[in-house]
């Protein structure tokens, strides 16, 4: 079942990099703070970090890529 909630939360730890380095410092505070469930919370905590970032990076170089290509 997704979870919109869930979602957002998972959204923003691509694109927002003070909010990721609190989650992975921190992952049940942050995870909570968003209002998420004790079950996704603790789940999130087992999250890929590596793979976080890896996706977060990707996102960023998409997006200034688009950004580029909207100025020519």
């Amino acid at each position: 079942m997704n979870d919109p909630k869930l979602e957002r939360f998972l959204a923003s730890l691509y694109v927002d990099t003070a909010l990721r380095a609190r989650f992975l410092c921190n992952p049940l505070e942050e995870a909570s703070r968003a209002g998420l469930t004790p079950e996704q919370c603790h789940a999130l905590e087992a999250i890929d970090r590596v793979g976080l970032e890896m996706a977060a990076r990707s996102f960023t170089r998409k997006r200034d890529a688009t950004k580029i290509n909207k100025r020519s």
